[in-house]
């Protein structure tokens, strides 16, 4: 087939393009799909727990990570700043991962620990309290609405079917785990858990 007649046909080059990108996307990514250390958690790496992870969903659906990513690269500058690099086997259990490089606020994929509760409620309720140069909205909101237990009883039965190791006892438990607990509470859980060894994740 001459380049000629390729060239002329658009419609023809459009179907050849979406070939070569779909052959060169597989080949990238089928063989991630099969690599221990992308799809093995590394070593301390748990499924959030119900209240932590009633917390990230409040992290996703507020939008969080469209300021905020939790990718450390391989680069002195950011190791000094967020700590070691990010292991993809840190983030196994993540559905939808939090990597990136869109920082509008800094990383946080190792922020637990970091501060208190105190302090991420205050900063969550309005930013400029301690930061004051900060342009990250306040989310006052999240005091006002607690977890659904059924929601994440639920979720963790799903993400159990996805691979996820939850136990019996865990998904059963998971309703009693989160009452009372307002979604302002789950988010700094989350936060909290992120990056802290003692926590269950790693820290490498």
């Amino acid at each position: 087939m001459k380049h000629e007649t390729i060239e002329k046909n658009s419609a023809l080059m459009g179907v050849l393009i979406a070939l070569v990108i779909s052959v060169a996307g597989i080949a990238e990514i089928v063989p991630l799909m099969f690599q221990a250390q992308t799809t093995q958690p590394s070593p301390g790496v748990i499924p959030y727990p119900a209240v932590e992870l009633a917390g990230r969903d409040v992290y996703v659906s507020e939008g969080c990570y469209n300021c905020h990513s939790q990718m450390i690269r391989p680069f002195v500058s950011e190791s000094l700043r967020y700590g070691p690099p990010s292991l993809a086997g840190e983030s196994v259990y993540d559905r939808p991962f939090q990597w990136g490089s869109k920082r509008t606020g800094p990383d946080l994929a190792r922020v637990g620990g970091r501060y208190t509760d105190e302090w991420h409620l205050a900063h969550l309720i309005n930013p400029r309290d301690l930061v004051p140069e900060s342009n990250m909205p306040g989310f006052p909101w999240l005091q006002d609405k607690e977890v659904d237990g059924e929601l994440i009883t639920t979720k963790m039965r799903a993400l159990r079917w996805l691979g996820d190791p939850y136990t019996d006892e865990q998904i059963a438990s998971a309703s009693s785990d989160v009452e009372g607990v307002t979604e302002m509470d789950a988010l700094i859980a989350y936060l909290q858990f992120l990056g802290v060894a003692n926590n269950g994740r790693a820290q490498q």
